[in-house]
């Protein structure tokens, strides 16, 4: 059975940071691109950013959080990371991760998405 498990979520300041971890367990996450996704209240799920199997193309991000987040991964580590920085209240949110099956160094994360994790809640607030 496999299992793919957000964390490092939780309540943060405006302007603050938190770094995000998906870890797999029962399945190998080297196999895969792997993707971050939101959703906040009332507003449907959106893409983050894709890395690469091996990390070594150009990660993707969305425009809202561009120069602001960063991907990364430790494949000996079965884990893949988000790095959140200079956090606004825009960015509250559960946070999930997924795996992709197939990557383009143009188009980044391609689906099907096969596993999601079960998310883990970001909060930005004063």
């Amino acid at each position: 059975q496999w299992q793919l498990v957000e964390s490092g979520g939780g309540l943060v300041q405006p302007g603050g940071s938190l770094r995000l971890s998906c870890a797999g367990s029962g399945l190998t996450l080297d196999d895969y691109s792997i993707g971050w996704f939101r959703q906040a209240p009332g507003k449907e799920r959106e893409g983050v950013s894709c890395i690469s199997r091996s990390g070594g193309d150009s990660p993707k991000y969305a425009e809202s959080v561009k120069g602001r987040f960063t991907i990364s991964r430790d494949n000996a580590m079965n884990t893949v990371y988000l790095q959140m920085n200079s956090l606004s209240s825009e960015d509250t949110a559960v946070y999930y991760c997924a795996t992709a099956a197939f990557y383009s160094a143009n188009r980044g994360c391609l689906g099907p998405y096969d596993h999601w994790g079960q998310g883990t809640q970001v909060t930005v607030s004063s």
